[in-house]
């Protein structure tokens, strides 16, 4: 996977929200790179920073309120795409990158047939001037590839369940044959067995079509299924990152955040009466903590934790832990 092409390449990205409450940190000089066919979990709770970081590689921060600060990178097959007009992104967006949002209700027009919409994704990019025929063929496969009837394709949004309506984005998102889908927590308005098939179906699509993927998600269990890296998110900043094998394997070391995030699963194996959660909330991103950013909530939290200055990075191949609490594993 390492010596295929970097697909994209995120360098020391910081975003804020500039607010009359004052300057809101959601992304802190985070990097990480995805290859061809390659999948990345952001993982971390609500407010971590992993939408905003979707938000700004498809450059679609508020435009009054959101900026990416300067000496970021996000580089797409090469291309940077810091500092494109919005004439630009919009060949970009469907075309090479797309999204899927989290809410599919949201997502889709009410007042157009899912046929039109996919359509409409279809037309704006027809760079080879496909005619109207081609396009809705097109239309009818890519519904029949998601597992929704063509004949279906003249009903509206509301005539359909939420994990079709899922699909139905799903089959928007993937018209063009991106080279990047972005799923930015696609499964958390449906119930456990559609949640499965959404995401066996994402999983089949991305394999058919050689497409990369970054999947947003709190849900380790959405992970282990379907990334290839994580990257472990908390205050805007990624805490841990590495391959699949390195943050599931419980005998490495991890960041306590990590660790945190495991005990909160529930067990197939040992018994337990309660959840072990993690104590506390989110820091404010607006004034965020000194030191480590999760030092309020740290167990093992020392003195050291609470000051400004570099944190130590742990490195083990691509495992890295930023802590210095991993002093003493040394490598």
């Amino acid at each position: 996977m390492e010596n295929s092409k970097k697909v994209l390449e995120v360098k020391n990205l910081s975003a804020v929200y500039n607010t009359e409450a004052g300057v809101v940190k959601a992304v802190n000089d985070i990097s990480f790179t995805i290859h061809e066919k390659e999948t990345l979990g952001l993982v971390g709770e609500t407010g971590a920073g992993k939408t905003t970081t979707a938000l700004s590689i498809m450059q679609l921060l508020p435009e009054k309120t959101g900026e990416i600060k300067k000496g970021s990178s996000i580089m797409y097959n090469g291309d940077e795409l810091i500092g494109k007009s919005q004439a630009e992104m919009r060949l970009i967006r469907g075309a090479c990158i797309s999204m899927i949002f989290q809410d599919p209700m949201t997502a889709l027009n009410p007042l157009m047939t899912v046929g039109e919409q996919i359509y409409e994704s279809l037309d704006i990019h027809n760079v080879n001037n496909k005619s109207k025929q081609e396009l809705e063929a097109r239309v009818d496969e890519l519904l029949e590839l998601v597992g929704i009837p063509a004949k279906r394709k003249i009903n509206y949004p509301h005539e359909f369940s939420g994990g079709m309506k899922q699909r139905i984005v799903i089959a928007i998102a993937l018209a063009c044959e991106p080279l990047l889908l972005i799923a930015d927590e696609p499964t958390t308005a449906l119930d456990v067995t559609i949640q499965a098939q959404v995401l066996n179906l994402m999983r089949e699509l991305k394999e058919k079509l050689s497409t990369s993927m970054i999947m947003i998600t709190h849900d380790l269990g959405v992970v282990a299924q379907t990334c290839d890296k994580v990257a472990v998110m908390y205050a805007g900043e990624i805490v841990e990152y590495g391959r699949i094998e390195d943050i599931f394997d419980r005998e490495k070391p991890h960041h306590p955040y990590t660790i945190g995030l495991f005990d909160a699963i529930p067990s197939l194996v040992g018994e337990s009466t309660r959840l072990k959660p993690i104590d506390g909330l989110m820091p404010d991103p607006a004034n965020l903590p000194t030191g480590c950013h999760f030092n309020p909530r740290c167990k093992q939290c020392t003195e050291g934790c609470k000051k400004d200055g570099e944190m130590y990075i742990y490195r083990d191949g691509e495992h890295m832990i930023r802590c210095n609490l991993m002093k003493g594993e040394g490598k």
